[in-house]
């Protein structure tokens, strides 16, 4: 893969980028549309695929928050057209990576000596290269460790990237007002955080301390005095990427082992910790030879206060939904429902969210569920199909809800996906043995 010997950090430099791409994006719909002039029947595909494959590579020159979001987009599976999903799913560890003599200055920069002077062996050319860093091989004192590289000017760009892609989001989510600035701030808080790689480095031990007492998971170990605010430095791990291994041919028992593993790290956090880790995609587990598995990422995490946990997790219980007056009192507690809404608009979104409730809480509402089957993620990928193409939603004002729904419900979304590739089937309750 052909490697960058230079990342624009300019917030000029960079906003001409973005400008250059939605040129390319132009250009595209003024071909797409000629063709269906002169062919009726002419797939929007090519379009998605031409867009997607234009967007892409202009995000991943500019690396940082602007592609973090793709990574992030890449897990909506049923609300993306599938050229979008395909694409921006590389984002998640396959990007180009830093040239080797700029991975020296920037190692030198961060951490005041080049990586020869610092480890016994360092191999110029990343393993893994995504969003805001890249991760290197390294060998000190006999053990095998995992270097994590941040991009340069990645941490001063975020505030001007997001500002960039503000207007764009507002349109595709139907924000209005000032209101939506708590999505957004939301947003950048949590991509300021995962630049701080001290951080990551207290978060990591703080999770995995608390999470070693769970069966069939590990973590590697973190090392604080080879690590600084932008580089991190931790143990080797072995394993195949979940995304790799759920293509290969494994066991339904191995499956379900992998799944539980999963679903009671996730609800140990939630339920036990009332912090968890939000970035839930395949690039961030391994699975080891033994059927192990192994988390390698805790730069996005989430506290749940208890205003929103509280009320969260009651309407995940299906008394509630049913029950008018306690399901307009949650709704009320999680700024679903405002005092600003208009009896159209409360009777509406009453109706939209128990729908969409009754359906994403099923998992909650049963002793065993199965998150391989056909029948739960078909009627997730009509439901959002349907909303997405229902106008009657365009002109209702968008910002719902809580700014912690953001984190939360991306987290779960993340987790249904990572268990349905899986094809596992959990114990729901079986985590509580844990707590």
């Amino acid at each position: 893969m052909k490697t960058l010997d230079k990342i624009p950090t300019g917030k000029i430099e960079r906003a001409g980028k973005l400008v250059r791409t939605g040129v390319k994006v132009g250009g595209n719909y003024v071909k797409y549309y000629s063709k269906k002039l002169v062919n009726g029947e002419t797939s929007r595909e090519e379009l998605d695929e031409n867009n997607a494959t234009d967007i892409y590579d202009g995000l991943k020159s500019l690396k940082g928050s602007a592609l973090k979001v793709a990574q992030m987009l890449s897990m909506e599976k049923n609300l993306l057209p599938r050229a979008y999903v395909e694409r921006f799913s590389l984002s998640q560890f396959s990007v180009p990576p830093l040239s080797a003599p700029l991975v020296r200055k920037t190692f030198k920069k961060y951490l005041g000596q080049y990586p020869e002077e610092v480890f016994d062996k360092f191999e110029k050319d990343s393993i893994n290269a995504a969003s805001i860093g890249q991760v290197h091989r390294a060998w000190k004192d006999g053990r095998e460790l995992a270097v994590k590289i941040q991009y340069p000017g990645v941490a001063q760009s975020i505030s001007s990237d997001l500002a960039l892609v503000k207007p764009i989001a507002m349109r595709m989510f139907n924000l209005q007002g000032k209101d939506s600035e708590k999505y957004f701030k939301e947003v950048e808080d949590k991509l300021m955080e995962e630049t701080n790689y001290i951080l990551e480095l207290e978060q990591s031990r703080e999770i995995s301390e608390a999470c070693a007492h769970l069966p069939n998971l590990d973590f590697p170990k973190y090392y604080e005095e080879l690590s600084s605010e932008r580089i991190l430095t931790m143990d080797w791990m072995k394993g195949t990427h979940l995304s790799e291994f759920a293509r290969t041919s494994f066991s339904e028992e191995t499956g379900n082992l992998l799944g539980q593993t999963l679903w009671d790290f996730y609800m140990y956090q939630m339920h036990g910790l009332r912090k968890v880790h939000a970035d839930p995609h395949p690039g961030n587990f391994l699975i080891s030879a033994d059927h192990r598995l192994i988390a390698i990422d805790f730069g996005c995490i989430k506290e749940v206060p208890d205003e929103f946990y509280v009320p969260y997790f009651e309407l995940a219980r299906k008394e509630v939904i049913e029950d008018e007056i306690l399901f307009e009192q949650k709704l009320e507690a999680l700024e679903i429902l405002t005092p600003q809404d208009t009896p159209e608009e409360r009777k509406f979104f009453k109706e939209l969210f128990r729908e969409l409730l009754t359906l994403f809480t099923m998992p909650f509402n049963q002793e065993t569920f199965d998150f391989g089957s056909d029948e739960f993620w078909g009627r997730i990928a009509d439901i959002s199909q349907r909303y997405s193409k229902d106008e009657h939603i365009r002109k209702m004002n968008g910002n719902r809800g809580s700014r912690h729904f953001l984190y939360i419900n991306r987290t779960f979304f993340g987790l249904y996906n990572l268990l349905h590739d899986l094809k596992a089937r959990v114990e729901v309750n079986h985590y509580l043995k844990f707590m």
